[in-house]
């Protein structure tokens, strides 16, 4: 080979080896293998935990259902007494703990909050835990704060009953005294009753007034219902047909529940212990207390 011959020979292969390697073709990926979503039936990548269409776990896994009540705590901080939150047909709905040993409930503040309750105060009662025992106060609520009995229940004067949604009052009216003659010794004309009357129940509107009464006399009880006893409320559907009994034992009264399907409940005056599995009428939530 000539000498100009060689020296294009050797610039070409120069040339040649500075050219960019052109990169290897890679080899063809096989198709990824899909399914059915189990839930939406999308199409999706088994290799997924998710369905990318609906959210639904894939892949085998069964989702663990969330649970039916809430658990919250009414100062977010440790354990305590629990209290419960029940629905119309007495489910527990939500379960909030005293951790601190007190909870205030209210509309608008306190540990335990219900915004949408129109009939509860925006500071309306507080659970206590003292003694080993949990106590309710109302604080001044518009409403009041009702603990539902869970056993025959002495009145004194003043208390207050709720039976269906009838708020009867309680007041002792005394024995009363002899007559004084009339100056012309002219005997007074009357209605003949077995005993003297010594209290009464009225039946409280909205706004405190009295609708109705009914008369309490030593040795006589008196059956409260929607269609049978003494005192009949045929257009309270909140009550039953035979609801409740007062009776008169010695010089008190006593009123009970006669087997009724929403109970009798007492209105708080002060402060009252409320035992586990005791219910509590606030505004228009229904609280039991679930352990201490």
């Amino acid at each position: 080979m000539s000498a100009p011959a060689a020296v294009q020979a050797a610039v070409a292969a120069k040339r040649a080896s500075s050219q960019p390697t052109p990169p290897a073709t890679p080899p063809a990926t096989p198709p990824r293998k899909t399914i059915a979503c189990p839930h939406c039936g999308g199409t999706i990548d088994p290799a997924l935990p998710f369905c990318a269409h609906c959210g639904g776990r894939i892949g085998g896994a069964v989702a663990t259902p969330a649970a039916a009540t809430t658990v919250r705590s009414a100062a977010d901080r440790g354990a305590g007494a629990r209290i419960a939150l029940l629905d119309d047909a007495g489910t527990v709905k939500e379960t909030f703990t005293m951790s601190h040993n007190e909870a205030v409930v209210g509309r608008s503040d306190g540990d335990i909050q219900f915004s949408d309750d129109v009939y509860l105060s925006p500071v309306h009662a507080q659970f206590a835990v003292r003694d080993g025992q949990i106590w309710v106060r109302d604080l001044g609520s518009r409403n009041g704060t009702w603990v539902f009995m869970d056993a025959p229940h002495r009145m004194s004067d003043g208390d207050v009953v709720l039976i269906g949604s009838q708020l009867l009052r309680f007041r002792r009216l005394g024995y009363p005294g002899p007559h004084p003659p009339e100056a012309d010794k002219t005997r007074r004309l009357g209605s003949l009753i077995p005993t003297a009357d010594i209290a009464v129940l009225a039946q409280l509107r909205a706004d405190g007034s009295v609708r109705d009464t009914f008369h309490l006399s030593p040795g006589r009880t008196v059956v409260i219902g929607r269609e049978k006893g003494d005192w009949i409320f045929p257009y309270d559907q909140t009550m039953s047909g035979t609801h409740a009994e007062v009776r008169s034992e010695d010089s008190d009264f006593v009123v009970a529940d006669a087997g009724s399907r929403n109970g009798v409940a007492v209105a708080v005056r002060g402060e009252r212990a409320v035992k586990v599995g005791q219910r509590v009428l606030m505004g228009d939530r229904v609280l039991r207390v679930e352990h201490l």
